[in-house]
């Protein structure tokens, strides 16, 4: 354990998030999630019996959110819902994650199969114990440093 650093971050998530590059993307899924298959290969970091929000809530207090893109947190959108729709875990994690984000960036839907082809590109998947179907988010990485010098 150390100082300040969410004990739900294991040494081997830790090392992924600081290992990640700006642009990189991490996949947080749902129990449901077809991780392994996904991956390909890939990293895949278990954190069983563990919520999607508090996984979120973990990660993001060390990861920068992509500050270049409209778009730096995406979820899977439930089939069969109008695009406007979220789900209960959808809304409380786009509600935390609302403070991460700059003026004119939000969170976006992606129709499923869209969503796993992005994960496929991801640069690792942490699978959750979340049990709500469609409870899958990806998390873009930004930066952390000084702005430019003149």
């Amino acid at each position: 354990m150390l100082k300040g650093i969410d004990p739900l971050l294991t040494p081997e998530l830790l090392c992924i998030m600081m290992a990640m590059g700006h642009d990189d993307a991490l996949v947080l899924a749902d129990a449901n999630f077809t991780a392994q298959s996904i991956a390909a290969g890939k990293p895949v970091i278990r954190l069983p019996g563990v919520s999607m929000l508090d996984a979120v809530q973990a990660v993001s207090s060390l990861l920068p959110l992509a500050a270049d893109v409209t778009h730096p947190v995406a979820f899977m959108a439930v089939s069969g819902e109008p695009d406007s729709y979220r789900s209960a875990l959808q809304r409380e994690v786009i509600t935390r994650l609302t403070p991460e984000l700059l003026p004119g960036q939000s969170a976006e839907p992606i129709e499923r199969f869209t969503f796993y082809e992005r994960a496929r590109a991801a640069y690792a998947i942490v699978l959750t114990g979340e049990k709500q179907p469609f409870g899958n988010f990806i998390l873009r990485k930004g930066v952390i440093g000084e702005n430019l010098r003149p």
